[in-house]
């Protein structure tokens, strides 16, 4: 069996400042955009932002994506938690490439946005509905916390097909 490769990173080198940053940087606009479409917006009463390719049309979801599990609200919150800790676990402990540290605090950005509102908002804690008001056509309504867990998710795809395993080396190459 070949020793892994190094990829063209440092993987010695921590990079907890990447996940954490992407991480408050996304929860912050993601509280900050939700706060303002509960402020501004009235369900029911969609407004077109840029034409009709992206409405704000706000809405409250008590399940998970797609509107999934809406009686589970409870469950989910305890679920979010732990998988909250794991992904800050992996993020700060394991991740030594850069663009996994980076998908790592997005998808802790986009787990913690929604699981804040599943503990603070209405209509009571641990069983919180999720703000959702980004509206695209033949796509269910979303928020900035949806859109950085599936940023996340691109990019470790992204590495996965590249071969880059969480401490930066890459996947030896199979030979034939």
């Amino acid at each position: 069996m070949q020793a892994a490769r190094r990829a063209p990173v440092s993987p010695s080198r921590s990079r907890w400042p990447v996940p954490v940053a992407a991480a408050l940087l996304g929860l912050g606009l993601d509280q900050l955009t939700k706060s303002l479409a509960v402020a501004h917006l009235t369900p029911g009463e969609p407004k077109h932002l840029i034409g009709s390719l992206l409405q704000l049309h706000i809405t409250r979801n008590p399940g998970a994506a797609f509107s999934t599990g809406t009686g589970m609200t409870a469950v989910l919150s305890c679920i979010a938690i732990v998988a909250a800790l794991v992904v800050a676990w992996f993020a700060l402990v394991k991740a030594r490439s850069p663009l996994w540290a980076l998908a790592l605090g997005l998808l802790e950005a986009g787990i913690l946005g929604n699981v804040v509102d599943r503990i603070f908002r209405e209509p009571s804690p641990l069983k919180g509905h999720v703000v959702d008001f980004l509206e695209l056509p033949h796509w269910p309504i979303f928020n900035i916390a949806d859109c950085c867990i599936t940023v996340a998710a691109i990019l470790i795809v992204i590495q996965a097909m590249r071969g880059v395993k969480l401490d930066g080396t890459l996947e030896p190459k199979a030979t034939a």
